[in-house]
Parts: structure tokens; sequence; C-alpha cells
């Protein structure tokens, strides 16, 4: 995965990019550093709760464009990222049910952009994912959405569960793709709904599972078992798109 354009490299451009209200996705930084500079990144970043990893000197040379990083690489999101609140005002701005896609641990960017693609095309009102150890809105996913990122919402979320539970409280109620769950066109996706895709390997953990209303699945007739996430995401949110129209 490469981020050219979103790398950030050396302590007073990584601080200055955290002070001047920048997304940071992940900071990277040497294991073992402990000076002052590097201190008052790892403040900054545990002010905005993101994402730190500790790695060895050899990992960042290879990550690093221009050879000078000084212990320190940033990852900025290419987009600023929306409040799930934005999208319920949406769907409200619309006279629409709220429709919305959780993706738990998508980490393949082009996955991620192409399913930001289907839900501006199917009508989703905004795109929750969460906030470790899953794909950001880098320029990798901004391409593979094909302009969409420019009219969808994504929100990033520190616990999938918890956003979930919040939801429910206002009235929407969520279903996951999985194998073994009822043939979509056997389940009812009327009405305020989340839809839950889950990562490309394992699908949908099994806390999010637990947590979700109902589990659909894509009837296949073939000889392999699954479909690739974002191809599953159209297919389930387009039953979804059929199911509304009535």
């Amino acid at each position: 995965m490469r981020y050219e354009e979103l790398t950030i490299e050396g302590r007073n451009a990584v601080l200055e990019a955290f002070r001047s209200g920048k997304t940071i996705d992940r900071l990277f930084v040497l294991k073992g550093c402990q000076d002052g500079p590097v201190n008052s990144i790892l403040r900054e970043a545990r002010k905005r709760d993101t994402v730190i990893s500790y790695v060895p000197k050899e990992r960042l040379d290879h990550m690093s464009e221009t050879g000078k990083h000084q212990g320190v690489i940033a990852y900025a999101a290419a987009y600023e990222y929306a409040q799930v609140e934005d999208m319920l005002r949406r769907a409200e701005e619309k006279g629409e049910a709220p429709f919305l896609i959780l993706l738990d641990n998508i980490e393949d960017p082009h996955n991620l952009g192409a399913i930001i693609r289907t839900a501006n095309l199917a009508g989703a009102h905004g795109v929750i994912i969460p906030k470790r150890r899953a794909a950001g809105l880098t320029a990798t996913v901004a391409k593979a959405s094909a302009g969409a990122l420019n009219y969808t919402p994504v929100a990033k979320v520190t616990n999938l569960g918890t956003a979930i539970e919040e939801l429910k409280k206002q009235g929407i109620w969520f279903v996951c793709a999985d194998m073994n769950g009822t043939v979509m066109y056997d389940a009812d996706l009327k009405g305020p709904i989340g839809l839950v895709i889950g990562n490309e390997g394992e699908g949908v953990s099994r806390l999010i599972r637990e947590k979700c209303d109902y589990q659909v699945a894509v009837p296949m007739k073939g000889d392999i078992d699954s479909l690739n996430a974002s191809v599953a995401a159209g297919v389930l949110a387009y039953e979804i798109v059929r199911q509304r129209r009535g």
C-alpha cells in the first residue's frame, strides 16, 4: 500500500500537521525514542486518539520517501471525516429513512473506495468505519471511489459496536452479511437500516455480528464460497434499494 502524497515526515512537519488540525490516520514512531520533540508529537496524537505504532528504524527507512524522517512518519487523511450525526441529518433533510453502511475492518483501500462508490449510487446516507485495523481515506481510496468521496460522508468511530448501540437508540436496525444468514430475498430490509460488511478474509467479527438484529446471505450457486467484500456490499445494498422502492 502506498501513501506518497499523504505521507508527512520529520518532527517539525508532523507536529505542525497535528497543531494545524489536519486529520492524521496513523502515526509511526521509532521504537524506544523518548526525547522531547517526539514526546510532544505523541501528546498531540493521544489528544486526537490517533493510532500510534512503534516500529524499528528499518521499517521507517523503508516507508520514508525523503530519507529524512527523524524517527516519525504520519499518514494523513486525503479527505476530512464526517460525523455520524451529519448522516442522520442528511437522511432527515431528504425525507428518507436512514440507510448507513458500516464496515468491520475493511483493510483493502480499493475495496473501501469501491464500497463508497456503491454507497453513493445506492443512495446510502453515509459510510462508517472503525479507527483501528482498517483502511482510512487515502488517495488510493479516493481514486477507487471514482469521485464518490466528494459526495458521500465517511465517519470514523473509535468503537463500531458502541456506534451500533447508539444508532439502535435512534430507531435504526442492523443487518450483517453472513454466509449462514437468511437469504436476502427472504429478509425484510426496509425502514431505517444499517448494513454491516465484514473484513475481506474473516467476515463480520463475532462481537459485531452479535449486536446486529439479522444476518443475511447472498445466494450463491458457484464453486467458491464467498464474494469480494465490495461486491457483497453492492449486491446487498441494491437489494435494500429494491425493497425500499416498494
